[in-house]
């Protein structure tokens, strides 16, 4: 194929670094024959052509009784290594099962320093590996942005830079010297579930012993599509983008949350989509930037492919950061398709075996990365395993009081149906999601900090949902008028059924009601005690009670936001030189 045939992805990727290591997870993989591999895939999804999952989970009750090595092994080693280090630390028997090599990707990963500190209080990274190395970056502001309204900056939100592969590293090198074992490349071939213990067969013919398995190979997780068993998402969330070098420093200081540049458009193929960035400087370099352009679908055949979005972000991107592509050389590119399920987290279907992470489903349907959904719920994690363990409840009944119902995460997806617009062409206006996303972020920047941090974290809380939607239907009642008009009754009412759960849970949560329900635990059993801090946990964490705001007001620096918001101006006042040519 010739230079002239080739795609702006082919040539972009033919620039990109060759000797990026290829890695496991959601983004590890970077060649053009992985997006290829990822494109086929959304072909099936949205044809319908779902592969028939490979059983991998056996059930064998009237075997032999086995006896234990581990009392815990983490299948998914990338992500995984955070709850196998808190667990080994707790004075568990833990292992990690590795298919390819345990190192996290080059890339950073876009985090608030809330999320790593988590790691730091459950003894996961020392605060000096947290600050020195595994935070490569840090910067502010951070901003959101749409059509027709003046951006909102903010402070200390999603403003971190991670190093994933210091952060594996440091991680496993704690887990290692407190006991627990590793095993790379050691693919999962088969679990049997017999008395007494799970056996992993491996695929170099090992096994592995162990009285609880904890699936976090991700939404790819062969475990998962056996649970699953063909059943199709409700929606998926794609992701495109790079991290590229030829940035001027002066214009790269700031990041962005969300930002809309235009209404909904015809994506690369003609379908309707609403495009949103999100970006971030990179920790390598002050001329390097990591760039994301991510919209939300539904599976009809009509949306555009992986490669139409690609090939769209090349097109937009000048425009939106103000800089010829030319000017650009990519470091590595970026892609995900990250599907979501109105039933999770995921049910559990047998004894000895649970999922975590972006596996059981305990990312919310908004978000496109699974570390803030581990951290958040590191701690909680941590208690669950250790106290089932403990109180050997590791029934599938039981297991299933660790990733209980969440009605904050039933209730995000009223936002995401609000995001992606009808295949049909002028079925809802063209600026109907940016003006639903300008009013919403208008009402929330009036109610303060304190209702749209947790928010942008993906922790619907009620107290916030109360004000935005009320502040909404009294500061824009059209606009709350034309939400109903568009998304129809069912999914609103669907809404406000896990809305009033939520309220439930504050109560439950509280810490009144934590307080009256743990009286109870002196009279209880090991179980019962365990059943009853799952329960607690399970509203409060379904409720955002978990959620702890930071300590002070924020405080911008006027010369931070001084720079950033004349970055941003000389961006959108910026015009490609093909267009001053023509």
């Amino acid at each position: 194929m010739s230079t002239a045939d080739k795609s702006m992805t082919q040539k972009m990727m033919a620039m990109a670094d060759a000797s990026t290591v290829q890695t496991g997870g959601a983004g590890g993989a970077t060649t053009y024959e992985a997006l290829l591999r990822l494109d086929d895939m959304w072909s099936n999804l949205r044809s319908g052509e779902l592969p028939a999952p490979r059983a991998v989970v056996f059930e064998e009750p009237n075997a032999a009784a086995e006896t234990p090595d581990f009392d815990v092994v983490v299948c998914g080693g990338n992500i995984g290594i955070l709850l196998a280090t808190a667990l080994v630390l707790r004075g568990l028997r833990v292992a990690v099962l590795e298919a390819g090599e345990l190192r996290g990707r080059e890339q950073d990963w876009n985090a608030s320093r809330k999320e790593v500190m988590e790691l730091v209080e459950a003894g996961i990274l020392s605060l000096e590996e947290a600050t020195e190395q595994v935070i490569g970056i840090e910067f502010n502001p951070v901003r959101c942005g749409f059509p027709g309204v003046d951006d909102v900056w903010l402070n200390d939100v999603l403003n971190v830079g991670v190093r994933p592969e210091r952060l594996v590293a440091c991680a496993r090198a704690r887990f290692e010297a407190a006991g627990g074992v590793v095993l790379e490349n050691t693919a999962l071939t088969r679990v049997s579930v017999r008395p007494g213990a799970a056996v992993l067969s491996t695929k170099g013919g090992g096994e592995l012993r162990t009285r609880l398995v904890v699936d976090c190979m991700g939404q790819r997780s062969p475990i998962v599509a056996q649970v699953r068993n063909g059943q199709e998402p409700d929606g998926v969330c794609i992701v495109v983008g790079s991290c590229a070098d030829g940035y001027a420093p002066e214009r790269n200081t700031f990041g962005d949350i969300i930002l809309a540049d235009s209404s909904t458009e015809p994506a690369n193929n003609g379908c309707p989509n609403q495009y949103f960035w999100e970006a971030f400087p990179a920790s390598a370099s002050p001329t390097q930037r990591t760039t994301y352009l991510f919209t939300y679908l539904g599976l009809e055949k009509e949306r555009p492919s992986v490669l139409d979005i690609m090939e769209d972000y090349w097109k937009l991107l000048p425009l939106y950061q103000g800089v010829e592509l030319e000017a650009l050389t990519p470091r590595r590119i970026l892609f995900g398709l990250f599907t979501s399920y109105k039933d999770s987290p995921l049910p559990v279907k047998w004894d000895r075996v649970m999922q975590i992470g972006d596996a059981g489903g305990l990312q919310s349907p908004l978000s496109f990365g699974g570390f803030g959904a581990i951290t958040r719920h590191i701690g909680r994690l941590t208690r669950a395993v250790v106290g089932a363990i403990e109180a050997d409840a590791l029934q599938r009944h039981q297991l299933a009081l660790i990733n209980p119902y969440q009605a904050n995460l039933r209730a995000a997806w009223l936002f995401q149906a609000s995001m992606r617009p009808p295949v049909v062409p002028g079925a809802w206006p063209d600026d109907f999601i940016v003006k639903v996303l300008a009013s919403t972020f208008e009402v929330q920047k009036g109610a303060g900090v304190g209702v749209m941090l947790p928010f942008l974290q993906d922790t619907l809380r009620v107290d916030g949902l109360a004000v935005t939607i009320g502040g909404l239907m009294l500061s824009a009642p059209a606009t709350a008028v034309e939400i109903l008009v568009r998304l129809g009754p069912v999914p609103l009412a669907d809404w406000f059924l896990h809305f009033l759960g939520m309220i439930v849970g504050s109560l439950i949560g509280s810490e009144q009601g934590r307080a009256a329900l743990k009286a109870a635990e002196p009279s209880l059993s090991a179980e019962q005690r365990f059943a009853l801090n799952r329960y607690v946990e399970g509203w409060q964490y379904g409720s955002g009670l978990d959620y702890v705001a930071p300590d002070g007001p924020q405080v911008m620096i006027p010369e931070e936001l001084s720079r950033a918001k004349k970055a941003a101006a000389a961006a959108r006042a910026f015009v490609p030189a093909a267009k001053v040519a023509a």
